[in-house]
C-alpha cells in the first residue's frame, strides 16, 4: 500500500514539473531583445515549419508566444535572437493579463507563411534598398519581380508585394539633370525603353502605368502593398495622370501637356489627392506631396524623429500589428521621398506615425478592395542622407533598429489571422 501510494507521489511530482518547466519558447521583443531584426526571421521560419505563433501584440514591444521544441530553442541560438523558455503556467498567466479589457494588448494568431516578392530591376543591388536588406539579414526568402512579370500576370501568385524606389511616372527618378551623362543613367533609360518595346508599349511611362494599374488589382483581390521612398508618391502621380503626358521631352521624346495639372484625375489614387506635380525636369522632385524641397523645412538630423500613433490593439488590429517597435519615437530619415504632406493625404488613410509639429507624415495606411497598402516615407531608416554611391548599410551594426522594424511588421502582417472587428 504504502509502495503504491509512493509511486502515486512520484507521478504527481513529475507531473506538476512537467507541467511547471520546458512548456512555451517567449521571444521578447523589448528592450531585452538582442537582436530585434532577426526575430522576425525566426517567427517567418517557425511559421514555415507550420508551428502556429501568438503575437503578443503590445505585451513586452510585440513579443512572440511559441511551443516549446528544441529545434525551435536551437534555432534562436543560432541566431543570435534573445528568447525565454517558460511554464504553461506562466503562459496562461500571460494571456489572462493580454486578455483584460482594460488592458491595451491582443493575441494575434500567425498562421500563414507570406509568400513575398520584390518589385525590383534585376540590374539593381540588393543594398540599394531597404526591404531587400531588411530580408535578406533577417534570413527571409523572397523572389524579385519585374515589368515583364507583373504585366504578365504573375502578382496575384504573391501574398505581399514591396516596391523597390521605383518612379512610375517614366521619368526615371528626375535624375537627368545631374546625372544624365553617368553610364548607370543612360543604362536604366536604354534596358526601360527596351522592356517597354518588347511588353508592346510606345513609352516607357505607357508600361509603367500599366504596372500601376496591374498592381492595383493585386491590391484589390486581397494583395498587401508595401512602398518607401519615391515608389510612394509616383505610384499615386501616375495613377492621376493616366491620361495626359507629365514627361517632357528628354524622358519620352516629345513635350509634357501645358495643361497637365488641370488635367491630373485624383480619384484613383490610393493615398494622395489635390497636390502639384513639378514640371521643371531639372528639379530632383515628381510632386508637392514629399516635404524635402518643395517647402521650407526646418528639420536636420538632429531634430528629425517621428512619433508612432498607439491604436487600440483589441479593435484596430492592423495598426496595432504595424506599429509593433520597443519604442515609440523613431528616428527619422531622408529620400527622395522623405515624408508625405499631411494635407495632400486622402481622407480615410490611417496615419500611423508622424510629425505633427511639422505637418509631416512618415507612415500610413490604407484598404482597398479586398487588399491593404503601406506607405514608409524615406530611403534607409539607418543611413540619414543616403546618396547614389554610398556604401551598403550593414544591419549587423543595427540588429535593434527601430525604423527596420516597422518594415519587418509588414512582413508578417499577411501570416496573422483574420478577425472580425470587436464591438
Amino acid at each position: 500500500m504504502k509502495k503504491t501510494i509512493k509511486t502515486f507521489l512520484f507521478i504527481l511530482l513529475v507531473s506538476l514539473v512537467t507541467n511547471t518547466f520546458a512548456a512555451k519558447i517567449l521571444i521578447p521583443m523589448d528592450n531585452n531583445q538582442n537582436n530585434h531584426l532577426k526575430a522576425y526571421g525566426v517567427a517567418f521560419w517557425v511559421l514555415e515549419q507550420d508551428v502556429e505563433i501568438s503575437w503578443l501584440l503590445n505585451y513586452r514591444g510585440g513579443s512572440y508566444l511559441l511551443p516549446y521544441n528544441e529545434v525551435i530553442e536551437n534555432e534562436c541560438v543560432a541566431r543570435g535572437v534573445s528568447y525565454e523558455v517558460i511554464s504553461d503556467v506562466q503562459a496562461q498567466s500571460i494571456r489572462i493579463q493580454i486578455s483584460a479589457a482594460d488592458v491595451n494588448m491582443d493575441d494575434m494568431k500567425l498562421q500563414k507563411v507570406p509568400k513575398i516578392a520584390v518589385y525590383s530591376p534585376k540590374n539593381k543591388q540588393p543594398w540599394d534598398d531597404a526591404v531587400t536588406l531588411a530580408l535578406t539579414y533577417a534570413e527571409i526568402p523572397y523572389d524579385i519581380v519585374y515589368d515583364k512579370e507583373v504585366i504578365g500576370g504573375l502578382l496575384p501568385t504573391y501574398d505581399w508585394l514591396h516596391l523597390h524606389h521605383e518612379d512610375f511616372t517614366g521619368q526615371y527618378g528626375k535624375f537627368w539633370s545631374r546625372y544624365r551623362s553617368f553610364p548607370w543613367y543612360q543604362e536604366d533609360v536604354r534596358s526601360s525603353e527596351e522592356m517597354a518595346k518588347e511588353l508592346g508599349f510606345n513609352k516607357v511611362s505607357h508600361l509603367k502605368l500599366a504596372v500601376t494599374k496591374k498592381i492595383k488589382e493585386f491590391v484589390a483581390g486581397g494583395g498587401y502593398l508595401f512602398a518607401m521612398c519615391s515608389a510612394t508618391d509616383s505610384y499615386d502621380v501616375a495613377l492621376s495622370a493616366e491620361t495626359v503626358d507629365i514627361c517632357d521631352v528628354m524622358f519620352d521624346g516629345d513635350p509634357m501637356d501645358p495643361n497637365a495639372q488641370e488635367k491630373l484625375n485624383y480619384s484613383p489614387c490610393l493615398a494622395f489627392r489635390d497636390f502639384t506635380i513639378v514640371q521643371n525636369p531639372s528639379e530632383y522632385e515628381i510632386s508637392d506631396i514629399d516635404v524635402t524641397y518643395t517647402r521650407p523645412r526646418s528639420i536636420n538630423k538632429t531634430n528629425d524623429y517621428f512619433s508612432l500613433f498607439e491604436f487600440s490593439a483589441k479593435w484596430d488590429h492592423i495598426p496595432t500589428m504595424l506599429t509593433q517597435d520597443h519604442v515609440k519615437l523613431i528616428p527619422g530619415f531622408m529620400g527622395q521621398t522623405t515624408a508625405f504632406n499631411k494635407s495632400k493625404v486622402k481622407p480615410g488613410v490611417i496615419i500611423m506615425g508622424e510629425n505633427k509639429a511639422a505637418g509631416e507624415v512618415r507612415y500610413m495606411h490604407g484598404e482597398y478592395g479586398k487588399g491593404f497598402w503601406t506607405f514608409y516615407g524615406g530611403h534607409d531608416p539607418e543611413d540619414y542622407q543616403h546618396r547614389i554611391g554610398d556604401p551598403p548599410t550593414d544591419l549587423n551594426l543595427h540588429p535593434n533598429s527601430p525604423g527596420y522594424r516597422l518594415i519587418l511588421n509588414n512582413i508578417l502582417f499577411p501570416a496573422a489571422k483574420k478577425k472580425k472587428r470587436k464591438t
